[in-house]
């Protein structure tokens, strides 16, 4: 296994094709320099410092990392069309490209995983790190990498499902914006490819009317983008990766979950005072958001009853069905932005660019 000078050194050298994506700086974000950071908490002002990526360009090199559960490059092809179409240039890494689906239900071990992130995020000719899918054992390396290391290397993260693990501990530990979005065995439509380009290049700023999104609770909210998929969250509570919630609007999904387990882990979050201080709340698509099953000895609750009675009296604006998370139609988030829900019109708009 090649170790991560060997690796950046062949980057460098041109063993793997590059773009035009040198020589790219990121910026942190102050007060004085971007008064646009500025938020109440509690009737109190609050100066937030991120650090924002640099952002996508043409000839940027997106590299695919395998964090998680393995895929093998064959099932990458398309999401790699795609983005060489847009003008970006894609290395798929050194894990998937070599899979051989002998370490059960993770892509490699979990020393190796750690390994390729950090290799990718010390190169720096590589403008983004696309995880290659969701799955399961991010959370197995959370505690090997060196955040150090990423917040002085600062480049675009983005996946979605397990890999909310990892763009939530790389906010909480390095202040870094990360992005929830499409893994590279997503699926893509017009309406993905316009949140990813949009969100991860300078220009203008991503704004759509939501047409399916349903409302439990009026008004508009706007706050500093925080979620994920609810599970995982759930799941980090507890630990130095856990979520940042004061002043957000959460943003919540899952898939396959029952409604008690619903049930249990927003009560968790509840009782975490991670509810406390928000601005809103927006639940993606869950599959048998209606469906009541039993559960002995008597019949169950709907997710949509486990929803209204655990969120709903928080009085904040509640939307659901909201197009992120385990959908095609796929919003592209960026964590630590902040952003702006309309109940009355349904519509999403980013407020603040979250490259640079």
């Amino acid at each position: 296994m090649k170790n991560r000078r060997d690796f950046i050194k062949q980057l460098a050298s041109g063993a793997i094709a590059l773009g035009a994506a040198s020589n790219l700086t990121a910026r942190t974000l102050e007060f004085e320099p971007f008064k646009g950071l500025e938020q109440k908490i509690n009737g109190n002002e609050q100066i937030r410092n991120i650090i924002l990526p640099p952002a996508l360009k043409s000839g940027s090199l997106i590299a695919i990392a395998s964090p998680a559960s393995p895929v093998s490059a064959w099932n990458l092809s398309n999401t790699v069309n795609i983005l060489k179409k847009q003008g970006f240039t894609v290395e798929i890494g050194r894990i998937a490209k070599n899979q051989k689906n002998d370490n059960n239900y993770f892509a490699a071990s979990d020393q190796e995983r750690a390994d390729e992130l950090m290799q990718f995020f010390e190169c720096p000719e590589i403008s983004a790190i696309m995880c290659a899918r969701g799955g399961y054992g991010v959370m197995r390396v959370l505690d090997k990498l060196d955040y150090n290391v990423i917040k002085k290397n600062p480049k675009i993260i983005i996946g979605f499902s397990d890999i909310t693990a990892l763009l939530n501990a790389i906010y909480a530990k390095c202040s870094l914006v990360a992005f929830h979005g499409p893994v590279a065995v997503s699926s893509w439509n017009d309406f993905s490819l316009s949140s990813f380009k949009k969100t991860l290049t300078v220009g203008e700023l991503f704004s759509a009317k939501i047409d399916e999104m349903q409302v439990i609770n009026d008004g508009i909210a706007e706050g500093v983008i925080q979620g994920g998929n609810l599970r995982i969250i759930s799941s980090t509570m507890g630990t130095p990766y856990e979520i940042q919630t004061d002043g957000a609007i959460l943003f919540l999904e899952d898939v396959s979950e029952h409604a008690y387990e619903i049930d249990r882990m927003l009560s968790q979050l509840l009782l975490a005072g991670k509810m406390k201080n928000i601005k809103g709340i927006v639940f993606g698509k869950f599959k048998n958001l209606h469906t009541r099953k039993s559960f002995y000895p008597n019949r169950g609750k709907t997710i949509f009853e486990v929803i209204n009675e655990i969120c709903k009296p928080l009085g904040v604006p509640l939307v659901y069905e909201f197009p992120f998370g385990h959908i095609t139609n796929k919003i592209t988030l960026p964590i630590g932005i902040k952003a702006r829900i309309d109940t009355k019109s349904k519509t999403f708009s980013l407020l603040e660019q979250a490259v640079c």
